[in-house]
C-alpha cells in the first residue's frame, strides 16, 4: 500500500480537486476510429496489456501517513458499450460530440479516492466501424502519455508487444531536482510574480482560476501562419497571443504555459510530468512583431530554466487555484504519423473536448503534420464570443507571419492606444 511519492504537480492538484472540485476540466479523452474488420477480443486484450504496462493509470491519489503517494486503485475498466452509437462528427452542428453515449463517458465522474482514474470503453458505430474512447483523470495522465498509450496499444494490438519498461520513482527523483534549484527559483520569481488581477478580452474582465463547464471552438492553422525565421510556432503563438491581449487593452499581460517537466528516464511511460507556470510581458506596442517575439523568447528560456519548480513551491504562499491565470496555453508537438493497427484504417483525435475548463480561456495546441489544431476552451459567461477571439488572433498571426518587422501597434490597426508614460 506504500506506493510511490506523488509529484509536486499531482499533490497541487489533488488539493485542488478537495478543495473545490475540478468537474471534467481535469477529464483527458482520446478517441481512436478504427474502420474495417476489427478483432474485437485482440483490441480489448491489448488495452488490458497497456494498464498492466503502465502503472500509474491503475494508481490513485492517497494519504499515506502524513504524505500523498500514488498506490493501486480499483481495477480500469476495460469494456465493449452494449448499444450501437451512431457515429456522429464531433464538428456536427448542433449534435453532442460523438452522440450522448460518448458524452457520457466522458462526463462521468472517477472516484478520486477508490478508482479507477482511467478507463476504455469500445463502442460500434456501423458496419465495420467502431470507436474506441479512452479517458484519464489528469492526476495519471498528460498530453505526451496520449502518444505513448496509442502507440503501445496499436503495438499490442498488431502483435508486437514493447520491451519492459525500467520502474521509476519520479515523485522522489523530482524532489531532489527541485531541491537543488529551489533557492534560485525564488530569487528568479520574487520580482517577476505579481498575483493576477484582471485580464480584458472583447471588452469584457476575466477574473476567473477556477475550474467549470466549459464550451470549445476548434479551428487550425496552416503552418505557414505562425511561422518566423528564428522562432518556434509555439513562441510565434505566444507572441502573438500576448499581443492580441494587448491590443483588448491589457498593457501588462501575463498568460500561463503549460511546459514538460519529463525527465529522459521517463520516456516511453505513462503519467502526470507537467508544471504551470507564468509568462508575462509589457509590450509597449512601439516595437515590432519581431522585437518583441525575441524577447518573449529570451524570458521563455529564463522560465524554462526553473521548469521543474512549481510556482507554489517558490512561492509558498500562494493559494491553490485550478489556473495560475485566467488565459493559459497547453502546446504539444506532433511529427510522427498516428499508429499503424495492422488491417485497419485507425484515426485519432487528440484534442477531444472533456466539457470544462481551467480558468476563463484555455488554448490547447497540437501541432501535427496537418497543421496547428487550436482547441479554444472558454467558460461562456466571461467570453462569450470565442469566435471573435480566435479571428482576431488568427488575422493577426497572418499579418505578423506576413510582415513580422512591423510595429506591434500597426499590427493591430486603430485598436492600441499607447498608455501615459
Amino acid at each position: 500500500m506504500s506506493g510511490s511519492e506523488v509529484t509536486f504537480t499531482q499533490q497541487g492538484m489533488w488539493v485542488t480537486e478537495q478543495a473545490a472540485g475540478g468537474g471534467t476540466a481535469y477529464h483527458m479523452p482520446l478517441v481512436v476510429h478504427l474502420r474495417g474488420d476489427l478483432d474485437t477480443g485482440a483490441l480489448l486484450a491489448a488495452c488490458a496489456a497497456v494498464v498492466d504496462r503502465h502503472p500509474a493509470l491503475g494508481g490513485v491519489v492517497a494519504e499515506v501517513g502524513d504524505e500523498l503517494r500514488l498506490v493501486p486503485g480499483a481495477e480500469v475498466p476495460v469494456r465493449r458499450a452494449a448499444a450501437f452509437l451512431a457515429d456522429l462528427p464531433a464538428d456536427t452542428p448542433g449534435s453532442p460530440d460523438h452522440g450522448p453515449g460518448v458524452r457520457e463517458e466522458i462526463l462521468r465522474a472517477f472516484d478520486l479516492e477508490k478508482g479507477p482514474l482511467a478507463r476504455f470503453t469500445l463502442f460500434e458505430t456501423g458496419p465495420g466501424r467502431h470507436l474506441l474512447l479512452f479517458v484519464a483523470h489528469h492526476l495519471i495522465f498528460d498530453g505526451q502519455s496520449k502518444d505513448i498509450l496509442v502507440r503501445d496499444l496499436a503495438a499490442f494490438y498488431n502483435g508486437e508487444p514493447p520491451p519492459p519498461l525500467p520502474g521509476i520513482d519520479h515523485g522522489r527523483a523530482e524532489r531532489d531536482r527541485v531541491a537543488a534549484v529551489l533557492p534560485a527559483a525564488r530569487e528568479f520569481w520574487k520580482p517577476r510574480w505579481r498575483d493576477p488581477g484582471e485580464t480584458v478580452v472583447l471588452g469584457r474582465t476575466l477574473r476567473s482560476r477556477r475550474a467549470g463547464e466549459g464550451r470549445v471552438l476548434r479551428f487550425t492553422l496552416d503552418p505557414q501562419v505562425s511561422s518566423v525565421p528564428g522562432l518556434t510556432r509555439f513562441e510565434v503563438l505566444l507572441a502573438a497571443l500576448h499581443t492580441r491581449l494587448l491590443g483588448y487593452g491589457n498593457t501588462s499581460v501575463t498568460t500561463a504555459v503549460d511546459l514538460s517537466t519529463r525527465p529522459e528516464q521517463a520516456t516511453g511511460h505513462i503519467g502526470l510530468f507537467v508544471n504551470e507556470l507564468p509568462v508575462a510581458s509589457t509590450p509597449s506596442g512601439r516595437e515590432t512583431f519581431r522585437e518583441f517575439a525575441t524577447a518573449l523568447r529570451a524570458e521563455l528560456r529564463e522560465v524554462y530554466r526553473f521548469r521543474q519548480v512549481p510556482l507554489s513551491r517558490a512561492l509558498p504562499r500562494i493559494r491553490p487555484h485550478a489556473a495560475l491565470v485566467p488565459v493559459s496555453v497547453s502546446y504539444r508537438t506532433r511529427r510522427a504519423a498516428d499508429p499503424v493497427f495492422t488491417g485497419l484504417d485507425a484515426s485519432v483525435e487528440w484534442t477531444v473536448f472533456n466539457h470544462g475548463v481551467r480558468g476563463a480561456l484555455h488554448l490547447q495546441c497540437v501541432d501535427g503534420p496537418g497543421g496547428l489544431e487550436i482547441s479554444l476552451r472558454h467558460d461562456p459567461e466571461t467570453v462569450p464570443d470565442a469566435a471573435g477571439v480566435a479571428e482576431d488572433l488568427r488575422l493577426l498571426l497572418e499579418r505578423a507571419t506576413d510582415d513580422p518587422d512591423l510595429p506591434l501597434h500597426e499590427l493591430l490597426e486603430n485598436e492600441w492606444v499607447p498608455s501615459p508614460r
